[in-house]
Parts: C-alpha cells; sequence; structure tokens
C-alpha cells in the first residue's frame, strides 16, 4: 500500500480541525451572463435592489456571484447586507490573544482545503496569504496526534505521517479498513462535486439533486450504517473516523449521517488565511461592491401588493427603546443565516418556511498559560509528553442515550496546542503555550486546574491565578446542525423573490458548502430575471 494513500486518508491527523468543507469551480465568470450571452450593462436606474441578511460564508458568497452573474448579463444590482454582529464572516472570526492585533486566533472556521474550489479561488483573487495549520505550531511532542477515550489513547501518530512506522502501524491495527474508507470516501465527495457541473448546477431544490446524484442512501444512513454496509468496522471506525465527526460536528457516527462522515474523511491540502479566514468573505462583498451594514438587525420582511419586499432593521445594539426602525424596499431578498435565530418576522408566512432543527451548542475555550499540558491527566508518564492535538472517542461500551450525552466520559471534543506566543505583561516578555478546546458544556477552572497539574481551586467556578492562565477567551456557539439522517432538505426558494441558503447546513455544514449555496441562489436569481429555465 503506497505511502501516499495514507498520507491522504490520515491527513486530517495532522491540523486542528472544524468543519471541513467543500466545492468546485463556478461555471461562469464576470463578463458572461447565466445563458453564456455578452450582454451591456442597462441603465442605472434600472438596477435590482437586493437584500441578503447575513455576512457570512452564505451572505457572502450570495453577494459575490450574484454581481458576477447579473453583471455578465447586462443587469445593474445595488446590494445591501445586513449583519447583526459587528465583523462580517459569520462563524468565521478571530479574536486576538492579549488584545494583540498581531496574535489572532480563530475562534469558529478554522481550516478550508485544496478541493474548495471557491474558497481557494477567492483567497488568490484577493492576494489573501495562505498557510498550512501546523505551520506555526509548536512541534515539541514526538506524537503529533492522539486519540482518547477517556481511558487511554487507543491512537497515537508522530510528525512525519507518511513514514515507514507509522503505516506498518496501520496496516498491522487496522488491516484494509484504511484503503476502503480512502475508496469510499473518494467516490461520495466525487459525485457530490457533481453539483457544480452542468445539468446539476444551478439546482432548484436540494432533495431532488441529492436523489439525482445518488446520495439519499448517503444521507439517509447513519455514519455507522454506511460504514458497516461498506465493510468498514471498529475499531478503525470508533478509534479514527469517529474521532473526526466528533472534532468537527459534535457528533458520533450512531447519530451523524453517511455524506457528512465521508466529509469528515476528506482533508487532504488543508490551509488557512493568515489573520483569519474571514479575509475571504470580506474581500467577497468588496468585490461585489455591497453595501454591508454592520450591527444591524432585521426585524421584519414583509411582501408588498407589487412583489416587491419592505426589510425593516434597526441597530443590534441601541440604548433607546424608542428608536424606530429603519425601511427600505428591495426586489429580492435573500437570507442568508438561519431563520430560527434571527428573530425576523415573516410577512405574510412564506409558502415554503423552513424547519427549524436543533444545533449543536459548541463551547470553544482559548487560553494561554505556561504550562504544558499535564502527561498525568491521560494516564502518561511524567516524562511522556501530551499529542499536541487531542482528538477523542468513546469507550467500547459507552452507548450515549441522547445527544447531549454524546461527548461520553472524555468530557470534551479536542484539545490542541495552537502555538507559542509572547506574554507581555511578564517581565521580561516570556512564551506561553496557546491552547484551544472544544466541548459541548463550559471549560471550569477545575477542568483547567487537573489538565495543567495545578491545585484544585476552591469551587469549580474560582478562576486561577494569572501566573497559571494568563489569558482566556469562550465561545458559545450554534455552530451546526444535528445532521440526524434525512432524504429531504430545506427549500431554495421560500417565496417568489425570497431565498434561503441554510437548507443546505443539513445536508453538509462547511464554509464551503454555505459559498456553493450563495453561489447556486445568485445564479438562480439572475437566470430568474434573464427568463432561464433550469
Amino acid at each position: 500500500m503506497p505511502p501516499r494513500l495514507f498520507s491522504k486518508v490520515f491527513g486530517v491527523f495532522f491540523i486542528s480541525v472544524l468543519w471541513l468543507l467543500w466545492s468546485s469551480r463556478a461555471e461562469k465568470t464576470a463578463g458572461n451572463s447565466a445563458d453564456g450571452v455578452q450582454r451591456p450593462l442597462r441603465n442605472p436606474e434600472s438596477a435590482k435592489r437586493i437584500a441578503i441578511i447575513g455576512a457570512g460564508s452564505g451572505g457572502s458568497s450570495a453577494a459575490y456571484y450574484l454581481k458576477r452573474y447579473a453583471t455578465g448579463a447586462g443587469i445593474n444590482t445595488n446590494i445591501t447586507v445586513f449583519e447583526r454582529s459587528a465583523y462580517v464572516g459569520g462563524r468565521s472570526t478571530t479574536v486576538n490573544v492579549y488584545n494583540d492585533p498581531s496574535e489572532p486566533v480563530e475562534v469558529g472556521a478554522s481550516i478550508f482545503v485544496e478541493v474548495n474550489k471557491n474558497l481557494v479561488a477567492a483567497a488568490e483573487a484577493f492576494g489573501l496569504s495562505i498557510q498550512a495549520p501546523t505551520s506555526v505550531r509548536s512541534q515539541e511532542a514526538s506524537d503529533q496526534l492522539g486519540v482518547w477515550n477517556g481511558e487511554k489513547f487507543v491512537f497515537t501518530q508522530s510528525e512525519g505521517g507518511y513514514q515507514w512506522w507509522n503505516i506498518a502501524k496501520l496496516l498491522w491495527k487496522y488491516g484494509w479498513a484504511p484503503l476502503r474508507t480512502q475508496n469510499l470516501m473518494k467516490q461520495t465527495v466525487d459525485t457530490f462535486l457533481k453539483m457544480y457541473e452542468a445539468p446539476y448546477f444551478p439546482f432548484r431544490s436540494l432533495s431532488d439533486t441529492a436523489f439525482d446524484l445518488g446520495l439519499t442512501p448517503v444521507t439517509s444512513s447513519t455514519g455507522e450504517q454506511f460504514l458497516a454496509a461498506n465493510k468498514i468496522h471498529p475499531p478503525f471506525s470508533t478509534d479514527i473516523i469517529q474521532a473526526s465527526t466528533r472534532v468537527n460536528y459534535g457528533q458520533n457516527l450512531g447519530l451523524i449521517h453517511g455524506l457528512e462522515t465521508m466529509v469528515c474523511m476528506a482533508a487532504e491540502g488543508a490551509m488557512a488565511i493568515r489573520g483569519g479566514n474571514w479575509q475571504i468573505f470580506d474581500g467577497m462583498l468588496k468585490a461585489a461592491g455591497a453595501n454591508v451594514q454592520l450591527d444591524m438587525k432585521v426585524t421584519k420582511i414583509e411582501r408588498n401588493d407589487d412583489g416587491k419586499y419592505t426589510v425593516e432593521s434597526m441597530r443590534t445594539r441601541t440604548s433607546s427603546k424608542s428608536e424606530k426602525p429603519l425601511s427600505e424596499e428591495y426586489d429580492t431578498v435573500i437570507i442568508a443565516s438561519p431563520l430560527q435565530f434571527s428573530d425576523i418576522e415573516l410577512i405574510p408566512a412564506p409558502s415554503n418556511s423552513p424547519h427549524k432543527i436543533p444545533y449543536v451548542q459548541l463551547h470553544v475555550t482559548l487560553f494561554t498559560s505556561p504550562h504544558r499540558i499535564s502527561p498525568q491527566a491521560f494516564n502518561l508518564s511524567h516524562s511522556t509528553l501530551v499529542p499536541q492535538m487531542i482528538l477523542t472517542t468513546l469507550k467500547p461500551n459507552e452507548h450515549p442515550a441522547s445527544r447531549e450525552a454524546g461527548v461520553g466520559s472524555t468530557g470534551f471534543f479536542s484539545i490542541s496546542t495552537q502555538r507559542k506566543v509572547t506574554n507581555p505583561s511578564t517581565d521580561p516578555p516570556s512564551q506561553e503555550y496557546l491552547y484551544k478546546i472544544f466541548s459541548p458544556t463550559p471549560v471550569n477552572s477545575t477542568f483547567l486546574a487537573r489538565l495543567l497539574d495545578l491545585p484544585a481551586p476552591s469551587t469549580p467556578d474560582s478562576d486561577l491565578p494569572d501566573e497559571d492562565i494568563s489569558w482566556r477567551a469562550d465561545k458559545l456557539w450554534y455552530s451546526y446542525p444535528y445532521l440526524y439522517p434525512r432524504i429531504t432538505f430545506d427549500d431554495i426558494q421560500l417565496d417568489r423573490g425570497l431565498w434561503y441558503t441554510s437548507g443546505i447546513e443539513s445536508f453538509i455544514s462547511t464554509m464551503e458548502t454555505s459559498s456553493l449555496m450563495g453561489m447556486n441562489v445568485g445564479r438562480l436569481i439572475a437566470d430568474d430575471w434573464l427568463g432561464v429555465t433550469n
């Protein structure tokens, strides 16, 4: 079995991963209309007015591609993007360690991969600096990755995953399961990527397209069922694949559907934007010439008798209870964030309303410390260095009864040593470790004290001394849906002139698939303006 094969299968174990992503190139480029015919721009007074709610991947991509398709078709556009947060990027955002702008760290979507051509192409077009996620990571431990089940590390891999001893270890322990997984993943991903090509792109129904591509059997099975049907069994499925579904989606193989399971195993060519992945979406909005309204929440969308929409919005952070919302009229509205969290009143109720679905509540804990992670916390000898990236899985006899209990006895999904940073408050400034934890519940001081082998605090919520934890940031995300098996997905067009991008999250929830849906909606809108039937 060639080393290259194992580099693909186990590339996921050399990076801190969250939300892994996919794409293919857009069919058309600026200058070509949606039906392939070059047309001159129309008069400015005939500009189409579009409102987009949400400046994350879906909303930014919708603005970017709609502008390209419309310009190529000779249609002038006026795009306004409303974002209730103070920043662009949605669930892709950074915080500055020690409040130092030169030390940003990702809080949300951390990486994308080489097959994500929408994101890769945009990064190149905007002149953004791409780096490997591991390029700045501390390289002190001999094992770069370990999978912990609450009692022991069931798998470890040293730096240089393609070397003969790693391959021998994998062959000895897992037999042909890695090869079967690689083949199955490639087959599934290749099928999915057809969604970027004619005759499947653009698609008006995600449910119909999944069925036409033969992906319904993959989404209708749990990861556990899909793998077993393809002769992939424990311990490889539980040691390796489940560790990946947990770090990426906070879900075990018995719950998450088969398509998202395969997405987790396709992480070759992982990369990130130096300074933060949000810059891709900022670049898209600037390229679209969008009027971006930050700290503005949309409160109501009302369809008028003439088919246009009145959008009411107001400042997210307002000190005046008497402040009246702003009101503007638009030809088309794109809702590019989960509607269930938006608190938007839709009048009248759309013909096709999205379903309310449960989302994972993911707690992200970032902190710095001069202390290394304690080997005793993982039942290792005092002289053993803990792996740089700790993923988790369940013990063989663990079968959580509910999604909330899915984390099992480990209590967390992952712990990673991000890199070394300089603490400016010490004299002289000193090097410390930057850590990131993903967990389903808040990380308390008792957990951190045990992790770093510190004296136990008086209460779980007591602050640890600054000399032990010098900086900390916490973020709660409704990060992605619980990806239960299903065969139908929310409609893309909720009503005439009213569009929705977030239905794709129950299919595959990534930055790139949100970009795909934004691109798809942009193309469909341009086609409708031109009277093109897909």
